[in-house]
């Protein structure tokens, strides 16, 4: 019932986008398992991991359109929430490897056998067992996310003041997590997995059900977004995004508007950096780097801020675009990406969704005048 209420809130042009988004999910996997080797229509396995791998940027995309699309906050640092979701997923992965690992401990990671640690810290304890782990994923960034945002919008920071202090945010947590005594294997970060719930990570199965569950996961957040963007709590959400100062005369307590569509923003980005782990095969600190966070408000950009379907289509133009230059022509990425985003902000505003929305409305209009 409560699956049926949030389909028919959806316009028509999502439920297509969703189903679409599941048909990719299922196809692409289906054909790198199904169809024989050498078959035109078969994805090789390299494929069913990177389109899984775009899949968590498009969810980690429309995180970062939750918050900056509907409520105006422009954050910088939510690759933070995604690579700390990525490390509660790595803890995981580096438990389930037991005397498999080089050393062969079975208490404690390669990377502490090496730097001597005597003892597993206590935060690793429980994250040998997948149902300790999964609530972790969303919880961490949930809670950063809380603390960080009741502080900042209880002190009314707004604009560029936390862009700021969200960009600060990640950039102390990279330059936290390259320190060897975290416990969290410093600049070299986790790797070397073996195992997810039992089965191998290299097999090609496991990718396979790991790129469905990524498209899943990216469905039914996007059902979720669009249920909160349409209800009452999204109007004023967007109000707020508007006219926060008109809000708070009105009576609104408009730092709890932000408060939760952050926490539920960091949510979402937590559980899109643990898909992407056992997919990439590594985490590091290098994920909490400030410019991940600014890429990921440019697939937003690109795609069309405040649209839902914009980010995902922007995460897949971008990455696509980032994976065939950084191969072709690696030393021509950063001044494409540069260029791709003063084209966007100039000439672009509404990105490639805004775009295709106008073009759509002039040929209903020359349509009417000439049935007219």
């Amino acid at each position: 019932m409560i699956t049926r209420f949030l389909w028919q809130g959806m316009t028509r042009n999502l439920r297509l986008f969703v189903l679409l988004v599941l048909a990719v999910g299922i196809l692409v996997p289906l054909s790198n398992l199904l169809l024989p080797p050498g078959s035109a229509f078969r994805a090789p396995s390299w494929a069913v991991q990177l389109v899984g791998k775009y899949l968590c940027y498009a969810s980690l995309a429309l995180a970062v359109d939750l918050v900056w699309g509907f409520c105006g906050i422009l954050t910088l640092g939510h690759a933070a929430f995604f690579a700390l979701g990525g490390y509660c997923m790595g803890m995981y992965l580096m438990r389930q490897i037991g005397t498999r690992g080089v050393y062969g401990n079975p208490l404690l990671p390669d990377f502490m056998v090496f730097l001597n640690y005597k003892e597993l810290p206590w935060f690793w304890h429980g994250f040998d067992s997948f149902w300790f782990a999964a609530p972790m994923i969303v919880l961490v960034p949930s809670v950063l996310a809380l603390a960080l945002g009741w502080f900042a919008f209880r002190s009314r920071v707004t604009g560029v003041y936390l862009s700021i202090i969200t960009q600060a945010m990640t950039f102390a947590l990279m330059l936290a997590f390259f320190r060897n005594d975290m416990g969290l294997g410093g600049n070299n970060g986790m790797t070397d997995f073996k195992d997810i719930l039992g089965y191998s990570v290299q097999s090609d199965t496991t990718r396979a059900v790991l790129c469905f569950v990524s498209a899943l996961v990216l469905a039914i957040f996007l059902v979720i977004s669009a249920a909160i963007v349409g209800s009452r709590f999204g109007k004023a959400l967007t109000a707020v995004r508007d006219a926060e100062s008109r809000m708070r005369f009105l009576g609104y307590r408009v730092e709890r508007y932000k408060l939760f569509v952050f926490v539920l923003s960091a949510a979402m980005a937590g559980v899109a950096g643990a898909l992407y782990v056992p997919q990439v095969g590594i985490i590091n600190p290098g994920e909490f780097s400030p410019g991940n966070s600014i890429e990921a408000v440019l697939w937003v950009a690109v795609g069309g801020r405040g649209t839902l379907i914009g980010p995902v289509i922007g995460a897949f133009i971008v990455n696509f675009g980032k994976t065939w230059l950084t191969g072709a022509l690696p030393e021509v990425w950063l001044f494409a990406l540069g260029a791709l985003f003063i084209v966007v902000t100039l000439l672009l505003p509404k990105g490639v969704v805004g775009l295709w929305n106008q073009l759509m409305s002039r040929s209903r209009e020359r349509r009417a005048r000439a049935a007219a």
